[in-house]
């Protein structure tokens, strides 16, 4: 049983003195932890799309004998040994800013949320040893005996997604423990973790992972294949990626629906945040676009009683609107409305993306087997496939800006504020600077090394795949 010793007294100790904090700390902290938050997730959607889009390269090589898939492979697997790197510098810094920036929230439920972090960091090391093995055993192991090595690193990677968005779940839906006068008691870590809001947050966020991994993998050889490389190199690094890409977009749609259904029933200042919904009402307009101003949104483009059907599948479903809460928990209507739309806009987008590309394939079948990178229109779709990795970075991002602004200004929903678990020192601007510099150098020798491995030759070419060595390298 805890007593008011310990965390509870820095927790209520640090609440009290948030009071001091300035706006101007405020922004800062929340400037600096949204940056390295953004940075970091496309690192760590590489960590965790990568491996399996590498694996399932090998894969193909060693079914089909394909000496390209093989070698993309081996190239890939280079660059994500350089990723998972990058990717665990700058989750250290995450790790350390939960607990500068953000005492009030670590010390006070820390407890209660520790265990997702703790198995988030087993799965880090066992991910980190076995793609050490697969890294330097291809041709120290059997070819199949080496492809089975990465197969716990494409499994530790999902399970980190999945152990972190858990953490992330549980602030908009806190569970597994009881509070009573500041002090946590009843603590169930497993029920903690597991909360209502887990299961539509982690898929949705593996899948995230998976397009964001195919279609920036992707984007990249169509770009090298508009500037008139087409050889079988690099129309497999477009469309091995693409394939996957394009498989998984339906079923995040459906997560997705699925995802706003759940915040539309807990977090209903969220939903009317991301939708602009200011009056509670049946016959509710979905709206698309438009500027949040007092009393709603203006310049918007409506369809009659379509957020009632969305939600309800009835156009009399009552929508809650923002009117059911005090002004100051509004989150920032404008910011998280766009957001919302930016993010489905792709998510469609990504979907015609991979329309197309399975009529391009029911064609070319049907025009006795010619290549579906040679019908016409392909230099229209090489074009707009170079756009789909930015496209997916964007979702994500959009996606986890709405997450986060909406649930705002709540850090647990209904029962921290940010205000309450901001760090009330001084100094967090310079922190902020420093983080900059830090990720601007990051990013530099990121970009360094992943160029150095485009214009050189990153590994060592069997004797078997000689015939392919002329294949500029990407």
């Amino acid at each position: 049983m805890p007593t008011r010793t310990g965390p509870f007294c820095v927790a209520d100790a640090v609440c009290t003195a948030a009071s001091a904090a300035t706006p101007g700390d405020l922004s800062a902290a929340r400037a600096q932890m949204g940056f390295s938050l953004a940075w970091h997730i496309v690192v760590a959607c590489l960590g965790v799309g990568l491996p399996l889009l590498t694996l399932l390269t090998e894969w193909r090589g060693l079914r089909t004998g394909d000496r390209a898939c093989r070698l993309l492979a081996r190239r890939w697997a280079r660059a994500m040994g350089v990723l998972f790197a990058v990717g665990a510098v700058s989750g250290t810094i995450l790790s350390f800013e939960l607990g500068l920036l953000w005492p009030g929230l670590m010390g006070r439920y820390g407890q209660v949320i520790g265990l997702p972090f703790a198995l988030e960091g087993i799965a880090f090391f066992i991910e980190a040893i076995f793609l050490g093995i697969y890294l330097y055993a291809w041709d120290r192991l059997p070819p199949r005996a080496h492809l089975w090595t990465g197969v716990p690193v494409v499994v530790a990677g999902v399970a980190s997604a999945f152990f972190v968005v858990c953490a992330n779940a549980w602030m908009n839906q806190p569970t597994g423990f009881t509070e009573h006068e500041g002090r946590i008691t009843a603590v169930d870590p497993w029920a903690a973790m597991l909360n209502p809001a887990s299961p539509p947050q982690t898929v949705h966020m593996i899948l995230a992972a998976l397009m964001v991994a195919s279609f920036l993998t992707a984007s990249v050889y169509a770009v090298a294949m508009l500037r008139g490389r087409r050889d079988p190199y690099h129309r497999t690094g477009f469309l091995v990626p693409f394939a996957l890409g394009a498989a998984v977009t339906p079923l995040q749609l459906a997560v997705g629906d699925w995802a706003a259904r759940f915040v539309a029933a807990n977090q209903p200042v969220k939903l009317a945040a991301m939708e602009g919904v200011y009056r509670t009402g049946s016959h509710v307009p979905l709206t698309l676009g438009g500027v949040g101003g007092r009393d709603g949104l203006r310049y918007g483009i409506e369809i009659p009683s379509g957020l009632s059907l969305l939600i309800g599948d009835s156009p009399g479903t009552v929508v809650q609107g923002l009117d059911r809460v005090p002004r100051d928990h509004w989150p920032a209507v404008t910011g998280v409305h766009w957001a919302f739309d930016l993010m489905v806009g792709a998510g469609f987008f990504l979907l015609l993306m991979g329309a197309w590309l399975l009529l391009s394939w029911w064609r070319a079948r049907r025009s006795a087997g010619r290549d579906l990178l040679t019908l016409r229109g392909t230099r229209l779709f090489l074009l707009l496939g170079a756009l789909t990795g930015p496209a997916a970075v964007v979702a994500l991002e959009c996606g986890w800006c709405v997450t986060e602004l909406g649930r705002q200004p709540w850090v647990v929903q209904g029962l921290m504020t940010v205000h309450q678990a901001v760090n009330p020192a001084p100094g967090v601007m310079t922190g902020l600077w420093l983080v900059l510099a830090v990720y601007a150098a990051m990013t530099a020798a990121t970009v360094y090394v992943l160029r150095r491995m485009v214009t050189e030759r990153p590994v060592p070419i069997a004797p078997q795949e000689r015939d392919i060595e002329e294949y500029p390298v990407v």
